[in-house]
């Protein structure tokens, strides 16, 4: 105790100073209108930046449940809309929806795992599995367009095969100005070539129809396991043969497989039906 009441003495002066210095600037302070303003707005502007660095942390931090709501707002949206879509489906023709058929599709928020996108065969591995009501043959969405379907999975987790899958096949039409404009429908098959995973090869299409680049594609109307009108990608190239009946068609997808996070899982509540019916032999 002697030792630190020593060295308190030795640099007393030091204390001393620093108490003068306090007193010095309190007094400028209070009798100096141009320094208390200035006092004031250095206080301010440090406080200032300190809770916004503050802010900025909690905002970081919260990122992920701000995703985690973003992406059931969504599954909400993708809902009403897939309905919407049902609703208004060739209403020109004299077609009347029926509201059980056009509320078929619901949605399951599922988050990317693991993929890949550069092999002959892509799989993506979601963090859902049959305890969460997903089943083989599902389809996958997300934000920007198609992603795939469900291949197999277990009580936890989910194997998809990708859009970027040699096997991989969806029921496409093509939605353009001159389409509209002559009231006709574009329907063909889209399948991945295997080698570029941007480009999308999309083929039956009749090469008498008024396509377009940059038409946009999407999913078509005779799908069971996706709803109509989810984006596909636009069409980036057409060519044709004088001997051939369909265009050759590059589509360049919508979806980016390197950058998946979030996805929706495609639950057709009357695809069990469908297919019983579907399976029945013809009489």
């Amino acid at each position: 105790m002697s030792q630190l009441f020593g060295i308190l003495y030795r640099i007393r002066h030091f204390f001393m100073f620093l108490f003068l210095q306090i007193t010095c600037f309190y007094l400028i302070s209070k009798n100096s209108v141009y320094w208390d303003v200035t006092f004031f707005n250095t206080t301010n502007s440090a406080v200032a930046k300190s809770l916004r660095v503050s802010q900025n942390v909690r905002e970081f931090m919260n990122l992920g449940k701000v995703n985690d709501q973003l992406a059931l707002e969504n599954k909400k949206l993708r809902e009403e809309l897939s309905k919407s879509h049902e609703l208004v489906a060739l209403k020109e023709v004299g077609y009347k929806p029926d509201s059980t058929m056009a509320g078929r599709f619901n949605f399951l928020v599922a988050k990317v795992i693991s993929s890949t996108e550069n092999l002959t065969d892509n799989y993506i591995t979601l963090d859902k599995g049959t305890k969460d009501g997903i089943k083989p043959g599902m389809g996958v969405i997300c934000p920007q367009g198609v992603v795939g379907q469900v291949m197999s999975c277990n009580e936890n987790f989910s194997r998809v095969s990708s859009i970027l899958h040699s096997n991989f096949q969806v029921s496409s039409e093509i939605l353009g100005k001159n389409l509209r404009k002559e009231n006709v429908t574009a329907l063909g098959i889209g399948k991945w070539g295997g080698t570029n995973p941007s480009i999308l090869q999309l083929t039956t299409v009749d090469r008498f129809k008024p396509i377009s680049k940059g038409d946009s594609v999407v999913t078509s109307m005779q799908n069971s396991i996706f709803p109509p009108r989810i984006m596909i990608g636009r069409v980036s190239k057409i060519s044709a043969s004088p001997s051939e009946a369909f265009f050759d068609i590059n589509v360049r997808l919508s979806t980016d497989f390197s950058s998946l996070v979030y996805v929706y899982v495609v639950n057709n509540k009357l695809i069990d039906k469908q297919s019983q019916v579907e399976a029945k032999p013809a009489n």
